[in-house]
């Protein structure tokens, strides 16, 4: 869900050429991603077989946040000094190291662990293969403009998203042990990516001197502080629907709406991050005021939909409030990266971005987290109505500081 500007040129080559390089990293992107969702639809199937409380799967969920945040701050910007394909092998590798702590155990601390160790591999990931793909992209076809390359990152991060969710729930259907065959199908992926990540050329020059570590800094923009904080907290809300869609969801579908089907928890994130990815596509030569209207819009009528589906309880609106909430959420998100990138100064595009993406994934743990400790106290239904209203109060006070365009 992040967006970096690249930085270098092909300067060493690796087993594969640009071009076919390019394609890999954009399958390892892909993968890796969709690993994020295979718990998913699972979710259901641990609350009932483990005992795992709602509170617990928002527990869960958050470990994956926070290994994000932690991730993105301590190595998510490394790859600029130390080299692409020196970041991405081993955040795969992370990768499979989370798929076999799944498959060690289904307890609760175990599961924990596991998302933990996600989170960490895809901070380090989304970055430096975005940028990745970037540098590959502009070698292979000089002069050929970054559309393709935007596109496919775009697709590799929502699109990855969709996928894992609906590969997990068709897996966790139809066959056999569904607490490890989807984990152990991933398994193979990641390390398939991680091999052809050896493979790839190197577009970074490393420097002969190696500059001092340092975390990634946040730096806010001081003459442009209300807008770029109105763009934050979008950003968080952004998070926060697609976090509901990848954590609660499929319980709610499962539980409160009496649909048990693993195939049809999956398919729910599939809509709804695929129409996250798809509004980003189709509305991405809109500008951007246009783009963070429609977002607001869709995202606030989605989450309405949603709410009034659980009480009545309705799936079809179910789906379609999903859809409306994901295509807004996507949207919002690339139009907030948009106003941050115009907002600072070429040098500090980086730090600026930081804090955007640190408000993000507060966003993915914090208000879930409330969501999960809310059902303990009222009925799921509604703590999902006093979340989702709590959001579309955010979408309002923020609308008009970042329409002011």
């Amino acid at each position: 869900m992040q967006t970096v500007l690249p930085r270098a040129r092909a300067v060493r080559p690796g087993v594969l050429g640009h071009g076919a390089g390019f394609w890999v990293i954009a399958f390892a992107f892909v993968t890796a991603t969709a690993f994020c969702t295979v718990p998913t639809p699972l979710w259901a199937i641990y609350q009932r077989e483990e005992g795992f409380s709602t509170f617990m799967v928002t527990v869960a969920f958050a470990a994956y946040a926070l290994g994000v945040i932690v991730s993105l701050f301590l190595a998510g910007h490394v790859s600029d000094r130390l080299g692409r394909r020196r970041i991405l092998l081993p955040a795969m590798l992370v990768e499979v190291v989370a798929a076999v702590v799944f498959l060690t155990s289904n307890s609760l601390g175990v599961v924990i662990v596991a998302r933990a160790v996600s989170g960490l591999g895809i901070g380090m990931i989304t970055a430096t293969a975005t940028a990745h793909l970037a540098e590959l992209h502009a070698t292979a076809r000089p002069g050929g403009g970054r559309d393709r390359a935007d596109l496919v990152a775009a697709a590799a991060n929502m699109g990855g998203f969709a996928v894992g969710s609906l590969v997990s729930g068709l897996l966790a259907q139809y066959v056999d042990d569904p607490l490890r065959t989807p984990y152990l199908v991933f398994l193979v992926l990641l390390v398939v990516g991680a091999a052809g990540v050896a493979l790839v050329p190197e577009t970074v020059e490393l420097a002969g001197e190696r500059p001092a570590y340092r975390p990634q800094r946040v730096s806010v923009p001081a003459e442009h502080r209300p807008a770029f904080f109105a763009s934050a907290v979008a950003a968080l809300a952004a998070f926060a629907v697609l976090g509901l869609f990848t954590s609660l969801a499929p319980s709610f579908v499962a539980g409160t709406m009496h649909h048990p089907s693993r195939a049809l928890a999956g398919l729910v994130t599939f809509l709804v991050f695929g129409a996250a990815a798809g509004a980003q596509a189709l509305l991405r030569r809109v500008t951007v005021r246009r783009q963070l209207a429609a977002g607001l819009i869709l995202m606030s009528a989605g989450l309405a939909a949603v709410s009034a589906a659980v009480w009545l309880p309705s799936l079809a609106l179910f789906l379609a409030g999903g859809v409306a909430a994901g295509a807004g959420a996507g949207v919002l998100f690339k139009g907030t990266v948009s106003t941050v990138v115009g907002l600072a100064s070429p040098d500090r595009r980086g730090e600026a971005l930081a804090g955007l993406f640190l408000a993000g994934y507060v966003g993915l743990a914090v208000p879930i987290l409330g969501l999960g400790v809310a059902t303990r106290y009222v009925a799921d239904r509604i703590a999902l109505l006093g979340l989702a209203a709590a959001l579309v109060a955010v979408c309002a006070l923020v609308s008009r500081r970042l329409l002011r365009r």
